[in-house]
């Protein structure tokens, strides 16, 4: 089937705007003129009048968890009701109360902050949780999702108590006599993870194709997705999950999954098992090796090089040590894969830089596209590590948001100077993406923290010369997100020979005011020239 659109402002990220498209199939075989476009009709072909919608490449999610995502979906929403403890509480009793649970059964949800707290700015515990229920298990993860906090029911379960060793890593957090307050951080969060009921291969598939569908309206169609610690399945299960999607031709997302495989065992085994980077199809392959360096800056969890201006005892947590992280980048290097390790704090991204510093030293490769995911708490010393080594930078700038709010708290004036650099780190092809479920995968949210530095409410800007244009924030979340895949002589621009991965924004990014970019919205999307999600026009905000 071939489709001509035409009376388009048509995004081509690399030839400028045009007016009209043809798509054949699933490719992109001419963008140009309404006139030259028209041409291409032939008996099997229909024409699309686009009546001046704006039209760019499918937007790329180059960071997020799409499982974990689509699991949330499932659980109590806290997002919005993250105003106080009490709110909280009472939002989850109402949530159990319209959702009755069978006896043993888990109540889980997600989005609890609690910088947003009015009564009290702490975590929550167990006893907090306790106020909802004592007859079922209960774990609320925070948002950042590198914290979680259990009810005493769950304790009891875990079988943790004031005896149970802490693990590498992780941490609980205990009270003046040593028992367990129910706060689990980093690697401590699997303690509690894997005693909860792991989901069945069905329902794995449930929850990515809810999660596609969220991510299509969005516009999103393509999502490099960290996956494989997510429940206690094993990846060759989330694996077979993705293939079998793809084989009932029920995927509408490219996926490019951000393997996480924390020890040097769990990489063998999978380089054993014939998986390297670039293994799979467009539908589903296997991308970097993914590997979680610290924490999160709200949670103080970060690990920086200094102690936090507001917790001058914390200086975050360390999920690897350098010999560690030596082994695990240099065996991927070697054997076929590139790398993308979370890096928020300054401290472990300088260790990161270290270890590819060396690996790259002694296994020379110029296209090799290690990265780093977040990049936050950078300094001079490692913006220049970026330039001089080429390290992929995976930005989120939805973070923006919030973090605007802590980042002086957190680390003092002076060092926050140093933080964020989106325009600095864009000339290194950097990627945008939302880590959702920490964020809603909202490009057009995202792109207007990108281009304004300042929160959806419009507060700040902060270090405004950092700002992207509408222009580098677009291509940030398109042809840099292909880009950091291996991928862009196939997607992430419209021109011919291309695949037909597009959205259809009812406004155009250019002339829309940057304070209204998150209103634009997405009418269309469409995955290989097909149509995956389609809203009416009368939604229109």
């Amino acid at each position: 089937m071939r489709t001509i659109y035409i009376h388009g402002i048509i995004d081509t990220m690399t030839k400028g705007m045009a007016t009209a498209m043809v798509v054949d199939g699933r490719n992109v075989i001419y963008v140009g003129e309404n006139e030259v476009a028209l041409t291409y009709q032939n008996d099997n072909s229909q024409v699309v009048d686009l009546e001046g919608c704006f039209v760019t490449a499918g937007f790329n999610d180059s960071h997020m968890h799409l499982l974990g995502y689509g699991s949330t979906l499932y659980q109590l929403q806290l997002a919005e009701h993250t105003h106080s403890i009490q709110d909280v509480i009472e939002t989850a009793r109402s949530y159990l109360a319209a959702h009755p649970l069978k006896e043993g059964e888990w109540l889980r949800g997600r989005g609890w902050n609690h910088d947003y707290f009015s009564d009290e700015k702490r975590f929550l515990n167990r006893y907090d949780l306790d106020k909802i229920s004592t007859q079922h298990p209960i774990c609320l993860i925070r948002a950042c999702g590198h914290v979680c906090v259990v009810n005493s029911k769950a304790l009891d379960i875990l079988g943790i108590d004031a005896s149970t060793p802490q693990v590498e890593g992780g941490r609980f957090d205990v009270d003046e006599k040593g028992q367990p307050l129910g706060i689990f951080r980093e690697n401590a969060l699997g303690m509690v993870y894997n005693a909860i009921p792991q989901p069945t291969l069905e329902q794995l598939k449930e929850m990515i194709l809810a999660s596609c569908r969220s991510l299509n309206a969005f516009g999103i169609t393509s999502s490099q997705t960290d996956d494989f610690e997510t429940f206690d399945v094993g990846y060759r299960t989330i694996i077979q999950a993705y293939q079998e999607l793809e084989q009932e031709g029920l995927l509408t997302v490219k996926v490019n999954e951000q393997a996480q495989l924390p020890t040097l065992a769990k990489l063998k085994q999978f380089i054993a098992d014939g998986y390297t980077s670039n293994v799979g199809s467009e539908y589903f392959k296997i991308g970097p090796l993914k590997l979680l360096g610290d924490g999160s800056l709200g949670a103080r969890t970060a690990y920086l090089t200094y102690p936090y201006a507001d917790d001058p005892e914390a200086k975050g947590i360390l999920c690897f040590d350098q010999k560690t992280l030596d082994d695990l980048i240099t065996y991927a290097h070697t054997h076929g894969m590139y790398v993308a390790v979370h890096c928020i704090g300054d401290g472990i991204m300088k260790m990161v830089m270290q270890s590819y510093r060396k690996v790259l030293s002694q296994f020379p490769k110029t296209d090799h596209r290690h990265g780093i995911v977040h990049c936050q708490i950078t300094d001079e010393g490692l913006l220049e590590d970026f330039e001089d080594m080429q390290i992929h930078a995976y930005i989120q700038p939805i973070f923006l948001d919030y973090d605007i709010h802590i980042v002086e708290k957190r680390i003092g004036k002076q060092k926050a100077a140093k933080t964020y650099q989106f325009k600095r780190l864009y000339n290194q092809h950097a990627s945008s993406g939302s880590d959702a479920p920490v964020e809603l995968p909202d490009v057009l949210a995202g792109m207007q923290c990108a281009i304004t530095r300042c929160t959806l409410n419009n507060e700040g800007p902060f270090i405004p010369s950092e700002a992207l244009t509408v222009e580098e924030a677009l291509r940030s979340y398109t042809l840099e997100g292909a880009y950091a895949s291996f991928e862009e002589k196939i997607k992430g621009s419209l021109e011919a020979g291309k695949r037909a991965d597009f959205v259809i924004l009812d406004q155009n990014p250019y002339t829309t005011a940057p304070s209204n970019i998150k209103e634009i919205q997405v009418l269309a999307t469409y995955l290989d020239g097909r149509e995956v999600y389609r809203r009416t026009r009368e939604v229109r905000k």
